[in-house]
């Protein structure tokens, strides 16, 4: 994948649905979250034309407090999880990645200033000056290592009318490791949008 890929939000669509393009202009995936579901129900096609369901992320509780997220491709297998940090994120959000079946976690990720999306929130609630928050607060996001090395980082970028954030990738990474991480970015942008 040629990085930085870029995530775009419709924001006037009913249920949320983000397109992920790379560099060029090239569709990696479009995601649809399903509404009114008792448990996340996430389908990630190859492009916004839905003939071809690359993977579905499913949660493993309805309360989503702390649930896990799980990623599999079209064939059940199994590409990897990432679970919500339940206490610890209620300042700033905290996530941990999981590869197949491991209960520890091989990737963190965190809100590198929380106050920034704080702020977002508190001033997007304001009628006129909602307008242009898009432009003014940016949260961004990091996956380490274990040894603190940052892997990935998403951050939002400025835009009027749609939700637009860049991931890009800063180390090496195993396949299986990169698409662990991008369906990870996917679910914690998804949450953390909900969230404010």
């Amino acid at each position: 994948m040629n990085y930085p890929l870029q995530l775009r939000f419709k924001i006037v669509a009913l249920a949320p649905q983000i397109f992920v393009e790379d560099a060029q202009g090239n569709t990696i995936c479009y995601v649809k979250q399903k509404l009114f579901k008792f448990k996340e129900n996430i389908q990630v096609f190859s492009d916004a034309s839905k003939n071809k369901q690359i993977a579905t992320i499913a949660a493993n509780k309805v309360i989503d407090w702390s649930a896990r997220y799980f990623f599999t491709d079209t064939e059940g297998n199994e590409i990897g999880s990432v679970g919500r940090q339940g206490m610890k994120s209620i300042w700033r959000a905290r996530y941990d990645v999981f590869n197949p079946g491991d209960e520890v976690s091989d990737f963190k990720i965190q809100e590198e200033n929380p106050w920034s999306k704080v702020m977002d929130s508190v001033v997007g609630g304001i009628p006129v000056l909602s307008m242009f928050t898009g432009y003014m607060f940016h949260p961004t996001y990091a996956a380490t290592r274990a040894d603190g090395t940052v892997a990935m980082r998403v951050r939002k970028q400025p835009a009027f009318f749609e939700g637009k954030f860049t991931i890009e990738k800063l180390t090496d990474l195993s396949l299986q490791e990169e698409l662990n991480l991008i369906y990870s970015f996917l679910m914690l942008l998804l949450l953390e949008r909900a969230r404010g």
